[in-house]
């Protein structure tokens, strides 16, 4: 069985024991979340899509750390015209098993 999830503006396709890294959560360390945005739901050769969410669905997930994540180098230039822009990023993020999908 697993699931489509939507968190942080993205979408992840989880199922349980997997460990995931999603955008932060202000969530402490050991507890357990519930992830309610389901959008779909597979289980063998059953398929439920929501519309756009499936009433009644979740997935029960327990944090296990949060961190930084590497670091994304940006780097803008001009041919010719003396431009050049460096600029660096290392995004949050919480990692998260999932425990249990409830649908």
């Amino acid at each position: 069985m697993y699931a489509v999830v939507k968190t942080g503006g993205k979408q992840y396709k989880v199922a349980a024991g997997d460990k995931i890294r999603i955008e932060k959560l202000t969530a402490e360390v050991g507890t357990s979340v519930a992830l309610s945005d389901v959008l779909m739901l597979a289980d063998g050769a059953t398929v439920r899509v929501g519309k756009p969410l499936i009433a009644g669905a979740s997935v029960e997930a327990k944090v296990l750390g949060h961190g930084r994540a590497d670091k994304v180098h940006i780097f803008k230039h001009r041919r010719r015209k003396h431009y050049k822009k460096s600029q660096g990023h290392r995004q949050h993020y919480t990692e998260l098993a999932i425990e249990t999908i409830k649908g």
